[in-house]
């Protein structure tokens, strides 16, 4: 099995957090355990990738990717597929 490089985590953090989560359901999605998990959302949400925000269907407080963090996203995305031909 081959272990998913640091870039790989950081597009399925950002990408679960496109459209609002709770760390759970991120954490779950991005398939991470809790301590690796902690140290990657930890530095995304100090350098405003991951925003804490009021869900629009009023069930609470959710995580989202923010502006900063889809440019980031979609850099990434970019990189993966120009390195993969």
């Amino acid at each position: 099995m081959v272990r998913r490089s640091r870039t790989e985590v950081i597009i399925d953090i950002l990408s679960e957090a496109l459209k609002g989560a709770n760390k759970t359901r991120i954490m779950y999605r991005a398939n991470l355990n809790f301590l690796r998990f902690n140290k990657y959302f930890g530095e995304l949400v100090s350098q405003g990738l991951v925003e804490l925000v009021t869900n629009p269907d009023d069930t609470g407080l959710v995580y989202r990717t923010t502006d900063k963090g889809r440019a980031l996203l979609e850099t990434l995305k970019k990189a993966k597929r120009f390195i993969s031909l």
